[in-house]
This record gives structure tokens, sequence and C-alpha cells, in this order.
């Protein structure tokens, strides 16, 4: 009796498909999840004409292996909807990887990443395409999962991965832009880099931290944007006067091209360019900001609602034609540039039968527009090509006005029938340097035209105009043992102008120790002349020798061939950075003193200055403090090409501490000066109180380990690091990051014979 009430219970909850097959597939299942069934026969139909009858039922065994796992419906929705068209492809079967990863998950704290990884293979297949690929993805987020799942008490693991939805989000999208190395190098460096810190890892794997974005360029082809920001805003100054904030546009779907955009004082440009067409990505980045710097100088916005799609498109068309015209005439170096990037559209490319051919009007046109060769072979197309470039010969510019009321008419004698259709002809109609346009337009009632690009972006372009734009640098992860690229940014100024006279006072002050340093340092100078004798060639003989080989000749003997000996100028060859950390800290006395470390540093540079002068040394000074990793600050208060003068003089005098010591980010910079002179010795010269700090390092070792690194790199390109420690107290930290190379000068009497010593190592070098 009970079994007959239980196969009558079967019977009851089993859904009556059309198809037998089905019907039997369906008990095999063996599923009651909500959701299943309504999918479960469009399920099975793509499955049964894409799989063989072994794979159909290793699909519904799997299936009912992921209804039983107690994780809902997800799973066995994500698997039935995706797998027929996922596994199809493949070479081979790569169902039993895939399950025990599944089982290991469901093992893990990591079980709600289920359904997300099995969605994530279909994109993610399509690019890999082999199933050795497939296996080693899976291998891949497996060890990642396992790497970055964490526990409390360090025996089992409780804490789920707080990246790894995240990663399988932006796997397919990773994956069209990197080989299968290039992404587990990404995988890996974000796990390493942010192991201990979960949203920030979530956000590199997000694609939102610089150092994901950086990582990723430099695994794959192509121009970061944010390596070419500096190039990009000192043009837009220069060129146009114009400071404008950039943001990076990401997306997921690669089909799609980016189209530049420019809203609320912000320009939004593609993360990365490749080289196209014959123009390389810094010619493409520049031509999309030069057309938007064309659209601020010479556009106007229009009132939009009254118009239809159409007529905006043609305005659009319209206004970006002047936009760029009058570009090639203010900058004619842009035209081989544009024209390659413009497609030539031929009039026989769209359908006008079948297809909206407006886009194909409109690209052909502007074609003709900026191309006197191109031939458009077409009455009213000509009509308004001469129309436009009459009224831009005859007012110059012309206005946003003149070209909407062109561009109206345009589209109502080119209409067509089929311009109503919904198959729009594209192809060779995309002009990837002009921007969207959504600036153009004003609208009276809000609607969906008006959503931001961005708008939990709130940065402004720096309130500073006298600052050049940063400069970005890597940083040490000495818990990682790996570089965070472009992790820092360095900003520029000039140091602020004071009172040339205190300095002046100061050397004259201290002119008893000014004399005694001028006195070593002259002893260290190289003669101006010296002689090189045993030359093949030269302008005399060496008379010794020459009497020498006489007589050997003489004696039936071979004579000594090099008898000639020349001179040549011996001058002193170097080049001298004075680094000087202003952080907060120099504003401190030295202890058993009256005076600040600030004072002590500036008489010390000031006597170096003065004796640098003398000895005719090439030598800059500069300064640097910091507010986080996104601030560092660099004074210039004296360049190489410049005099040691009243202007030098009065910036030092105007020196002041303040904010922190990130003093790694300060060498990489001044040595991006340094090492670009042309001298035998390239000196750099540290003139700190010790301490490497910042308020957002909390790790009191990092920022030593970091300038550490950076003194090795600095060594590694030839520049010879010394440092003048202001704080004896600070001794072992010096020592940490310079080794030997460095001297305390807690009193300004010491400094000739620190000096002296330092003068004597470097030069005992080049002589």
């Amino acid at each position: 009796m009970t079994r007959m009430l239980e196969k009558a219970f079967i019977m009851q909850s089993t859904p009556s498909f059309l198809k037998p097959q089905t019907q039997e597939l369906w008990q095999l299942l063996d599923c009651r999840l909500p959701g299943v069934e309504a999918v479960f026969q469009d399920c099975i139909e793509q499955a049964l004409a894409l799989l063989n009858q072994e794979q159909l039922f290793s699909y519904i065994e799997s299936a009912r292996v992921l209804g039983k796992l107690g994780r809902g419906a997800a799973p066995v929705l994500a698997w039935l909807e995706t797998w027929p068209e996922i596994n199809q492809p493949l070479e081979a079967d790569i169902t039993p990887e895939l399950m025990l990863l599944i089982k290991r998950m469901q093992l893990s704290p990591n079980s709600n990443a289920i359904a997300p990884l099995i969605e994530s293979l279909l994109p993610v297949s399509k690019r890999l395409l082999t199933a050795q690929n497939v296996r080693h993805y899976l291998s891949l987020i497996g060890q990642f999962m396992d790497q970055t799942t964490g526990s409390i008490h360090g025996r089992q693991k409780t804490l789920a991965s707080p990246a790894l939805l995240t990663l399988l989000k932006q796997a397919a999208y990773v994956l069209k832009n990197l080989s299968l190395l290039g992404f587990e190098k990404w995988m890996s460096y974000g796990a390493r880099a942010y192991a201990h810190h979960p949203d920030q890892q979530i956000a590199y794997f997000n694609l939102l931290t610089l150092d994901s974005k950086a990582v990723l360029q430099g695994e794959r082809k192509g121009l970061l944007l944010n390596n070419a920001e500096r190039t990009l805003d000192c043009t837009m100054r220069a060129m146009w006067q114009l400071a404008y904030y950039r943001v990076p546009l990401i997306h997921t779907d690669s089909s799609i091209a980016l189209q530049p955009c420019l809203q609320n004082q912000t320009i939004g440009l593609p993360d990365l360019l490749e080289a196209h067409l014959g123009v390389s990505a810094l010619q493409r980045y520049q031509l999309m900001q030069a057309h938007i710097a064309g659209h601020i100088q010479w556009s106007q916005s229009c009132i939009a609602d009254n118009w239809s799609p159409a007529q905006r498109l043609a305005v659009e068309w319209f206004e970006d034609a002047r936009i760029d015209s009058l570009l090639l005439a203010r900058f004619p170096g842009l035209r081989t540039s544009l024209l390659r990037l413009h497609p030539i559209p031929l009039a026989s490319e769209c359908d006008e039968l079948k297809q909206a051919c407006l886009r194909h009007r409109l690209a052909r046109w502007s074609r003709s527009v900026l191309d006197a060769s191109y031939v458009l072979d077409h009455p009213v197309l000509e009509r308004y090509r001469d129309l436009f470039l009459q009224e831009l010969n005859t007012t110059g510019t012309s206005s946003t006005e003149k070209m909407a009321q062109m561009a109206l008419l345009f589209v109502a004698h080119t209409r067509l029938p089929s311009d109503q259709f919904s198959d729009v002809y594209f192809a060779t109609t995309e002009l990837d340097w002009r921007d969207d346009n959504r600036h153009l337009w004003r609208f009276i009632e809000e609607g969906d035209e008006e959503e931001s690009f961005d708008k939990t972006q709130s940065k402004q372009s720096p309130t500073n105009e006298t600052s050049l734009p940063p400069r970005h640098y890597p940083e040490w992860d000495y818990i990682s043992q790996c570089y965070r690229p472009d992790w820092v940014s360095v900003y520029e100024h000039a140091q602020p102008l004071g009172n040339a006279a205190k300095t002046d006072e100061l050397l004259a002050r201290h002119n008893t120790v000014a004399k005694k340093l001028k006195k070593i340092m002259d002893g260290l100078k190289p003669q101006n002349r010296q002689r090189l004798r045993y030359q093949e060639q030269g302008n005399e003989l060496d008379l010794d020798v020459a009497l020498s080989a006489w007589i050997d000749f003489k004696n039936g003997q071979t004579p000594h061939p090099l008898i000639h000996q020349h001179h040549q100028t011996n001058d002193r060859d170097i080049s001298v950075q004075v680094l000087l950390d202003l952080s907060t800290s120099l504003s401190q006395k030295i202890k058993g003193q009256d005076k600040t470390v600030l004072e002590l540093s500036q008489e010390a540079v000031a006597l170096l200055a003065w004796v640098m002068h003398e000895m005719k040394d090439n030598f800059a000074i500069a300064g640097f403090h910091s507010n986080t990793r996104h601030e560092v600050r660099y004074l210039h208060i004296k360049g190489f090409s410049q005099p040691w003068a009243d202007e030098a003089k009065s910036r030092l005098s105007s020196m002041q501490a303040s904010y922190s010591t990130r003093m790694g980010a300060a060498l990489r910079h001044a040595a991006h000066y340094l090492g670009s002179r042309q001298s035998a010795r390239k000196l750099m010269l540290v003139i700190t109180d010790g301490q490497p700090s910042d308020v957002d390092c909390a790790d009191p070792k990092w920022l030593v380990q970091d300038a550490r690194k950076a003194v090795q790199e600095l060594q590694a390109q030839g520049i010879y690091t010394w440092c003048i420690n202001l704080d004896a107290f600070s001794d072992q930290t010096v020592k940490d990051i310079y080794g030997a190379r460095y001297t305390i000068v807690d009193h300004l009497e010491k400094l000739p014979d620190s000096l002296a010593k330092l003068f004597i190592a470097l030069t005992g070098k080049a002589h």
C-alpha cells in the first residue's frame, strides 16, 4: 500500500512534457527545485542539438549532483542553460575537472561561487578554445580559492575568499585582453599584494586600482591611459591652456568600441589603446583629446527635446566635422593620423532597400569634407559638402547653431523610407576619436539621455595650476617581494620665492666653515692637464721613450713602438643632485642645541651649493614631503641649468617643514632627472633626519624597505647615493637604507670633513 502511494505521488509531481525523451530525462534529473521545470524543456532541446547520447546522460547526471548539493536552484540552472554550449566546441570532456573543483568549493566556505563559476565558463571557453586551456583555467581558480580563503584560528578555513566572485565576474574581460599566462600573473599579483586587505583585494579584481590596471597593461600590448596621462595633461595645458581631469573608461564587452566623452569638467578616455592603421596609441589619445578640446573651445550646447534621433545624429556629425576641420586648420600635423583613422565608405556598401543608411551617408559626407581627394558621386551629398566648406571659409569658425540648421536640412533632403528600419548599417561609419557628444545636448525635460557616465567620480582637476601633472612610480612591497606598479603619485612644484639676502647672511655667518670646506675641496680638484705616455700616436714625442727606442735600434734590438705622448684636459666631470627631506619632523630642535633640524639643513645646503658653485660642478637642489601615496610633493629649488644666484638662494630661504617623508618615491623622481645627465659621475646627496614615514602606512618597515630598494635601483643606474643624516639618534634606520654610505652631521662644523670623505670616495673611483 505504501509503495502504491509513493508511486501515485511521484506520478502527480512529475510534469507532463511533450516529448517522451524529455519526460525520461526529467525523471533521471530527480530535481524539484523551483524554476528548473520551467526551463528544462528548452534546455533539453538545446542539449539534444549539441550533445551525443553519452554526453547527454553525463549532462543530466552532473545536473542531478548539483541539485543535491543544497545550494538551491542556481547551480542547476546555470549548468542546464550553459553547459551544452560550453562543452560542444571543446575537443575533450572537462566535466571531471569541473565537478572536482565544484566538490572542493562545496566543502569550503566558497560554495556560493559554484553558480558563478559555471556561468563564467561560457565566455571563458570561447576565448580559450581548447579543453586543455579550460582545465588550466579551472586549476588557476582552484589555486586562487585556496590561497585567499581565510581562517580565524589558522587551522580550519572558515572565511570565504573575498574576491573569488569578483574574479569570476571579471575573468572573461581579462582573458579577452591577456593570454592565459598573463591572466595567471595578474591574478597572482592581486592575491599576494592584498592578502591581508579584503576590500582592496576586491577593488583590485574589479580593475578599480592603479596597480591592477598597470599589471594588466604590463601583460598586454597597448598603452594604458595612466601611462599617457602626464603627456596628455601637458599637451592640454600647453596647446589649449586647459586643465581637465581624465578618467579611464572600462567595460567588459570588448566588441563595443569605447567612445571618448566630456562631462562636468571631466574627460573620459578608453583605459587602453593599441596602435591602429599605422597610428600609435599615444597619437590616438592625443587626437581624441584634441577633438574634445575643440568642442570645449568652439561648441555650444543645443536644446534637443524636439529633435528626432535621426536629426540629433546628423547634428552631431556636422558639428564633429566642423571641429575636425578647425583642428586641421590649426594643427595641420594631425591630418595624416586623422585621415588614416577615418573610414573610406563605398557607395555600394549599404543596401538602401534593406538597411537604414543614414550613418553611411553621413560617413561618406564627413570623409569628403576632410579629404578633398575622396569622390562622392552623389549630387545631394556634394551640395552639402560645398555648403559646409563655404560656411567655414566665409566665417572662419562658424557655430554649432549654423551646423544644426544645415544638418536638419540634410536629413530632410536625404531621407529614405529605409531610414526607419531596425537594421542600421554601422560598418565603415565608426570614428573612434570622436566623442559621444553628450555635452552637446540640453534637455528641458529630464530623461535617460542625461545619465552620467560616472556619477561616482567626484574628483576635480587639480586646483594648483602651477603644478605639473603627476608622475607615477612603483613602490616595493617587502612582504610579497614584488613591486606595486604606479602606486605613488609625485607632483612637481616650484619652491616659492623668499628672501635671497637671508641665504647670503647665513653664508657670511659661517664664513670660517665655508673657507675650510673650500680649501679641502680645492685639494680634491684634478689638475687641468694630464700627460698620457706610451701612445702609438700623439701630438709630440716622449723623449725618454724615443731615446730608449733609438738605442735599442742601434743595438739590433726591436725598438719600443709606443714613443709618443699626448696631453689632455682632465676636468672634474660630476653632477650632483641634492635632495632635501622637508617633512614636519625637521621643525623639531636638535638635542642640545637651540636651532631646528630645518635650520641646520638650510645651512648645510647653502654651504654645499656655494662650494659646488666655486668648483664649477653641475648641481641641482630639490626638496620633498608627502601626504599619503597620492600626493608626494617634489619642490624644485635649483635646476641643473640654473645659476647659483638670487633666485635659487631666495627659494632656499623659504623652505618650510610639513607633512611626511615618502623617501623612496622622491629618490626615484630625483633619479629621473639626474640619470639623464651626461656626466662621468652622478651623485645623489640626500639630507634627512632619518625615518621615512607617511600617514597612510602603518607598518614602520614598509617605507624603510621601499627606500632601501630605491637606493639599490639608483646604484644599478650608476648613481652614487650618499646620505647626510642630521639626527644622530636615527643612525640604525639610515644604515638600513644606505648601508655604509652615510654621514652624521648634527653640528655644521662636521660638514667639511664629512664631505671630504664623500668626495674622496667618489672621485677616487672616477680618476
